[in-house]
């Protein structure tokens, strides 16, 4: 059998590690991911914790092994038969030191070749210790790792467990984003509630860098004159009248208001700890769900209840409608999150109704069910 070991410290695995093992599957018939252990070295993350990273990231891939090894990489090759030593080389550092080791392991006279694989173009920029760099501020790591190492990472390095509530207008998703955070109070565990509409109402209204005045400025531009306050603030109630009876002038706004809201989540996120709700109605069709690895409180409520809160805000039947419309109904929001949930091979969906205010009793249990599902 033509096999090769792949080895490093996998703390935490990466897409640029993953990439080359999918590249080398292609070549040989079996791979040995080969997760190291030095005494010499500090870990963030544990040998176990490592394993089960690789092992989870690497699941779809049928010939590829993860296993822990001690001592000489050479000598852990020789004794599981393999052939090959496979090395990844980001840039010429690398190459340098990759040579040196690929003629240390030839004076064991074992007999193992090794096989260097260049890292693409889009990937040398990724590394484990770029991903912990990012992650200490609060930066995106989600196109560095996977989703499931994205929520490892959050969980050991931030002592976060991020989860989204979603669901059509007027479901109550403050109701009970709010009722798990008094409940969860009483129970001594901390929860967060951010509202991503709270947030776009800030970038709207308050924020006074020189960033988010641009970013007004520039809806003014976009939707007239009307949308603006004597202030220069923008006037929600307007530019909701405009962008949600025009699907084409929603999509802009969206385009618009995607990063400021990104760059003050991260803001808002700096420093919480413990369980952190993001609250996003527009989670499924933004293609936002790896901001809470794919786990998400799903509310429904029937649509004479969403009516009635609705008109309850002081919208009228036209307002509600548009408002409606602009969004994808629940069976839609679902079907996505649970495609994105099968793609990522990972993630979770609590799907709960809310049509009549779901009782206290009950948010306990969904409070527990979390608590359960991230081992709080």
């Amino acid at each position: 059998m033509n096999k090769a070991v792949y080895a490093f410290s996998g703390d935490p695995i990466t897409y640029g590690h993953i990439d080359i093992i999918k590249r080398a599957a292609k070549i040989f018939d079996e791979i040995i991911v080969a997760i190291g252990v030095n005494p010499d070295k500090s870990y963030v993350f544990s040998l176990e914790e490592r394993l089960d990273m690789a092992e989870k990231s690497l699941s779809m891939y049928k010939n590829v092994k993860v296993m822990a090894f001690r001592g000489l990489l050479v000598d852990f090759a020789y004794e599981n038969n393999a052939s090959v030593i496979i090395r990844g080389i980001r840039d010429t550092g690398d190459f340098g030191y990759e040579k040196l080791l690929y003629l240390a392991s030839e004076s064991q006279k074992l007999g193992i070749e090794t096989c260097p694989f260049f890292a693409k173009q889009d990937l040398v920029h990724i590394s484990s210790s770029t991903v912990k760099a990012l992650q200490k501020e609060q930066g995106l790591i989600h196109e560095y790792v996977s989703i499931y190492v994205k929520k490892c990472v959050e969980e050991k390095m931030s002592g976060q467990f991020i989860v989204g509530v979603t669901g059509e207008i007027g479901s109550g998703k403050s109701y009970i984003s709010d009722m798990l955070k008094t409940i969860a109070k009483k129970q001594g565990i901390e929860v967060h509630n951010i509202e991503l509409d709270n947030i776009g109402h800030e970038i709207l209204e308050e924020l006074k860098e020189e960033k988010y005045i641009k970013i007004r400025e520039e809806i003014v531009n976009t939707f007239g004159k009307e949308v603006q306050n004597i202030d220069g603030t923008i006037n929600r109630k307007v530019l909701g009248n405009i962008v949600f009876e025009d699907a084409g002038k929603l999509n802009k706004l969206n385009s618009i208001m995607n990063t400021p809201i990104l760059v003050r989540l991260r803001r808002k996120l700096y420093d919480k700890k413990g369980i952190i709700l993001v609250n996003a109605a527009l989670i499924a069709e933004a293609e936002m769900t790896y901001i809470c690895n794919n786990n998400i409180i799903f509310i429904n409520a029937n649509k004479e209840t969403q009516s009635a809160r609705l008109k309850d805000r002081g919208y009228s039947d036209e307002q509600i409608n548009h408002r409606i419309k602009s969004q994808y109904d629940s069976s839609e929001k679902q079907v996505k999150i649970e495609e994105i949930i099968k793609k990522d091979n990972y993630g979770n969906m609590w799907i709960i109704d809310n049509s009549y205010n779901l009782a206290e009793k009950d948010i306990e249990g969904l409070l527990l069910d979390i608590r359960n599902y991230f081992k709080i």
